[in-house]
């Protein structure tokens, strides 16, 4: 259990963060010129190999702290207000808790998507210190197995660890789809985790090359059993994934490249983590006329996409500025691997 003190700096920073995250709307609401939300990737290398996960390698150095600092900055500078630390796996990066508060001093909410494999409550403090607003974990299964080792079995003590130290918000995300061999486990680890006091949702996976494959009926099921134990918040707003679960496509008017952008270990922005390769610009050279003009760009992509904080992000603008197809990519725009789904 958390200590009187841990309560009561958790319980400042949320309703701190709150505030911060209703300017966020507001500011996005007043003008679309600026990115709501980055994702940023400052290590690709991660200490699991989920089979089918395609964002990660084994080999890959961190990116310099003073390259990171120059990203962040230049995010800063086009207004961006939500930045999130992906990989990879980022608690891998020896100056992550640098990165972390050279977010925070920008003013932007400050994110992190980590595997919790390396958590301790040292690590976990010194995360606090950092500035650190909100952490996600995806747990895929009640055991660990071929397809992931994300397993609430492994990691059941990092929970506890979470609940008794952290002081920023933590949502632990279960997922059907993609594999996953038993979708009931979904159920037992969103049970856990509401009884240790965190948020859960439920996301829809891909397979390995980037598709999304269809849900059987127990996975809907299961699905629409996980959507009942997420609290009220603006990522159950949205109706994207109930869709895709039912197998249905979304018509909806993607922003990435403008409103969210995913930005590689390379400093490249990227539409999102399955359509690595295009605009592939570097951030240093990206403008406001590039986000004017991929905010007005259809992708091709959009209607069967799982990528549900693009979602998310592009639901600020689901009223207004129509979209127009663009000829395809050019020559020169060439995927990170061939195993992605790319724009159509």
């Amino acid at each position: 259990m958390p200590t009187p003190a841990v309560r009561t700096r958790r319980y400042l920073n949320a309703t701190h963060r709150r505030f911060r995250e209703w300017k966020m709307i507001a500011k996005g609401l007043l003008s679309t010129d600026h990115p709501v939300l980055a994702h940023l990737i400052p290590m690709r290398r991660c200490n699991l190999a989920c089979a089918y996960c395609n964002e990660f390698d084994a080999v890959s150095k961190p990116v310099p702290m003073e390259t990171m600092f120059r990203r962040i900055d230049k995010l800063a500078g086009l207004g961006t207000t939500v930045m999130t630390v992906s990989g990879g796996e980022p608690l891998l990066h020896p100056d992550l808790d640098a990165i972390l508060s050279r977010i925070r001093s920008t003013g932007a909410l400050c994110g992190l998507i980590t595997n919790g494999y390396l958590l301790t409550a040292d690590r976990i403090q010194r995360l606090n210190r950092s500035g650190l607003e909100h952490m996600q974990i995806s747990i895929d299964n009640v055991m660990p197995d071929e397809v992931s080792k994300k397993s609430l079995k492994v990691l059941d003590k990092k929970l506890q660890l979470l609940a008794e130290h952290a002081e920023f918000h933590v949502n632990i995300n279960s997922v059907v789809g993609g594999g996953i061999k038993n979708p009931q486990d979904a159920v037992v680890i969103g049970r856990r985790v509401l009884e240790l006091g965190f948020t859960s949702t439920v996301g829809i996976i891909h397979a390995g090359d980037g598709q999304l494959l269809p849900l059987g009926e127990q996975e809907r099921a299961i699905y629409r059993q996980m959507k009942a134990m997420e609290k009220g918040s603006y990522a159950r707003a949205n109706r994207f994934q109930d869709n895709i679960a039912n197998g249905r496509p979304n018509n909806w008017r993607c922003r990435a490249g403008a409103r969210y952008l995913y930005i590689c270990e390379d400093g490249l922005v990227h539409y999102c983590s399955q359509q690595r390769g295009y605009p592939a610009k570097p951030l240093e050279e990206y403008t406001v006329a590039d986000i004017r003009r991929e905010y007005l760009t259809e992708k091709g992509c959009a209607p069967h996409c799982t990528v549900s904080c693009v979602h998310q992000v592009s639901y600020l603008d689901f009223f207004r500025g129509p979209q127009e197809r663009v000829p395809a990519p050019p020559a020169g725009a060439t995927p990170d691997t061939g195993r992605l789904v790319q724009i159509e």
